[in-house]
């Protein structure tokens, strides 16, 4: 684990504190956006996995815009990101649609229902936006069904069963999103699978967004094979315009969760309580269960000293995990918990009134910008 390049800097920044390096969000951008223009392709933020609205001054140098899942993810698109908006969500409700159709170029409809609902408003509101459904080609290697968007029984999407061609009439994309942290090859099986079940009505299209899940900007990922398959598609399919809307892929290994010890105990082994909480700030380790590296950790027993790190909420399961330490942990000492700003940061809480870690920048130029401290008006404004 040796991503982290303000490593020995760590112990400038205020636990419990989120902080991103920008140097290293450049380097990713960069990478997508070499794979947007090799492909001929569009590529934007999808916020539900990264919306560190801070940086997007950042992200519109590279990205063309981003995707919304609410209306709430759409404002904050809409004036902090700028450029092209495309949303998506498996429902709408009549009295934010309106402020959505205001702010988006491209929406996506989860059913026919939805589209036969909002067909109307759609095709009449001003702007335009151009409307798509979402289908399900019922195909995906993703092992877990918490983030499977095609597992048995799924609301994601329309099954090919259940399509309707006689309700296309104004409709101009596709959307179809089936990977989560995934190579290229996954996504070469989904679009076979894609163009086997909806490719017939693909003449009539304008565009297609293949989603998220992409992981385009993991070590290893490939790359070339990537802009080898988009670039097959678009031969295939030359008038239609394709878009990819990761959001780990933007955030991946782009910054650092830093906690400190708040004490030590004892129960048939030693036991680290923390400054933060797995339940309330990092969620996504509870339900993938996803295990986060620790800066300078190793695996139970790898190391001479091992401990089980768990948060400072009442909730008896709020626990990490099993690391090992060169050196015995005392209280006090820092605790970088590594890639913790895709997805993680956007899913905390304030539950069980826990302090929540405070949101930084580490500036190209090595400034440490410290952009939020969180305080009691924060918990309590969310109350009520």
């Amino acid at each position: 684990m040796t991503y982290p390049t303000i490593g020995t800097d760590f112990a400038k920044v205020p636990a419990p504190c989120y902080v991103m390096e920008e140097a290293r969000l450049r380097t990713n951008l960069a990478l997508l956006k070499r794979v947007a223009d090799e492909a001929q392709v569009k590529i934007i933020c999808a916020l539900k996995g990264f919306s560190f609205w801070r940086a997007f001054p950042l992200v519109r140098e590279y990205l063309v815009g981003a995707t919304a899942s609410s209306l709430n993810e759409a404002l904050l698109a809409s004036q902090e990101l700028g450029g092209e908006l495309h949303v998506y969500a498996p429902a709408y409700s009549d009295d934010e649609m309106g402020q959505i159709l205001d702010l988006a170029c491209h929406i996506t409809l989860n059913s026919f229902s939805q589209w036969e609902r909002f067909r109307g408003q759609i095709l009449s509101h001003p702007k335009r936006p151009s409307p798509g459904l979402r289908v399900n080609p019922e195909c995906s290697q993703v092992a877990t069904d918490l983030y499977n968007p095609c597992a048995p029984f799924s609301r994601l999407g329309i099954v090919p069963s259940a399509f309707r061609e006689d309700l296309l009439e104004g409709i101009e994309g596709l959307h179809v999103h089936a990977l989560c942290e995934q190579d290229s090859d996954a996504l070469e099986a989904l679009l076979e699978s894609f163009e086997e079940k909806f490719g017939e009505f693909l003449p009539q299209m304008k565009w297609v967004n293949f989603g998220g899940g992409h992981h385009i900007t993991r070590s290893g990922y490939d790359v070339e094979r990537l802009i080898r398959v988009l670039s097959g598609f678009k031969t295939r399919h030359p008038h239609l315009e394709v878009v990819l809307e990761p959001g780990e892929a933007v955030g991946w290994r782009t910054g650092e969760l830093v906690a400190s010890v708040l004490d030590i105990v004892h129960n048939g082994m030693d036991l680290a309580i923390l400054d933060v909480s797995v339940s309330a700030h990092m969620p996504d380790c509870l339900e993938m269960p996803y295990r986060p590296g620790i800066w300078g950790a190793g695996d139970a027993g790898v190391k001479p000293h091992t401990y089980r790190l768990g948060g400072g909420t009442c909730l008896a399961g709020d626990v990490l995990g099993d690391y090992s330490f060169d050196q015995p942990l005392n209280v006090g000492d820092q605790i970088v918990l590594l890639d913790m700003i895709h997805y993680t940061m956007v899913k905390t809480s304030f539950f069980n009134g826990v302090k929540h870690p405070s949101i930084a920048t580490w500036k190209e130029d090595g400034r440490l910008d410290v952009h939020r401290v969180f305080d009691y008006s924060q918990f309590r404004a969310k109350l009520g």
